[in-house]
């Protein structure tokens, strides 16, 4: 019976480390989601790493700001008026569900055209499997356009530091010791 409870240990500490890999992501770190204070959301963008499981937080006035989903195509004209999903709470979080290619921008008149918009590539979930935790996959087209679309990215990236980003730390730092103590707890 004790290789039963080490083996439920087990699954359950992989489990728990399989959901503590994700991280958080305030768009514009402390300047939040606005169009005070100049912030440049491309450059946000460029050093961040964005994989599968990630969640993107928006935090803004919502007297004067929302967040809209779009295509790609719209992203680009910075047409609002036909988003894919609407975000108005003023603390919207958005759980990254697949691989590919989002395009947010601000639906309040002249803030998109004002740089009040991200476009975001995400990744796979990061895994531990023998490729040494890099992911490989082909390049997904952007989410709501045309394959010929993906060869063209609007945001040139520099390479990635794949150091997760505190938060992830902090998460991962606990559910790794609430592991190891119910691993403790079934061996004994």
């Amino acid at each position: 019976m004790p290789l039963v409870k080490k083996l439920v240990a087990f699954l359950l500490m992989t489990a728990l480390y399989r959901v503590s890999v994700c991280a958080v992501h305030k768009v514009g770190d402390s300047a939040g989601w606005t169009t005070i204070g100049n912030v440049d959301y491309n450059k946000w963008v460029s050093n961040k790493n964005f994989h599968v499981g990630d969640i993107i937080t928006f935090e803004y006035n919502n007297q004067f700001h929302n967040v809209k989903q779009v295509t790609h195509q719209d992203f680009q004209s910075c047409n609002a008026t036909s988003s894919m999903a609407v975000y108005t709470t003023g603390s919207d979080s958005i759980t990254l569900k697949r691989p590919g290619h989002y395009y947010f921008l601000c639906g309040f008149p002249g803030h998109c055209q004002a740089g009040q918009k991200i476009a975001i590539v995400v990744t796979p979930a990061k895994s531990l499997r023998s490729t040494g935790g890099v992911s490989v996959s082909s390049s997904p087209a952007p989410h709501g356009s045309s394959p010929s679309a993906a060869s063209s990215p609007i945001v040139p990236h520099p390479p990635k530091s794949s150091a997760p980003s505190l938060s992830s730390f902090k998460l991962r730092s606990t559910l790794v010791s609430f592991g190891a103590l119910l691993v403790a707890g079934f061996a004994y």
